[in-house]
Formats: structure tokens, sequence, C-alpha cells
């Protein structure tokens, strides 16, 4: 029962970790993209991660926002 809880713990505390990080993420990918050298097509493609990391931050969803975030910010060059 105490490895439950445990594990529940766990779940709870990186939930809330990933939840602070997304607006940080979201606030470097909005900090580069006016100074990257990205095609039209790709501006556009980070842009649109950048807006599905914020749809999935606002409904929760933090690990997926994360994804489509570390995606954008991939595709801009940045860590």
């Amino acid at each position: 029962m105490k490895r439950i809880a445990i594990v529940a713990a766990l779940m709870l505390a990186s939930s809330a970790a990933l939840a602070n990080s997304c607006p940080r993420e979201m606030k470097a990918i909005d900090a580069a993209l006016p100074k990257a050298k990205l095609s039209a097509q790709q501006a556009a493609e980070v842009r649109k991660l950048r807006a599905q990391g914020e749809e999935h931050h606002k409904a929760g969803r933090h690990s997926e926002s994360m994804a489509a975030l570390g995606k954008a910010k991939g595709m801009l060059g940045i860590k």
C-alpha cells in the first residue's frame, strides 16, 4: 500500500513540475521566434506547435504540452 502512495505522490509531483515548465518553454519560444532564420513554412509549424503546447497546458495535459513545445524548440535550435 505504501508503494502505491509513493508512486501516486511522485506522479503528482512530476505533473506539477511539468505544469510550471510549460509557461517557461512558451516564453523561450516566443523570444526566439522573431530572430529565427526559418522559412515561412517552418515558422508557421513552430507557431502551430507552440499553440498546441499552450492548449495542452491549459487542459492539464502537461506531458503532451512539453512534447509539442520541445518540437518547436528543436526547430528553433534552442535547448
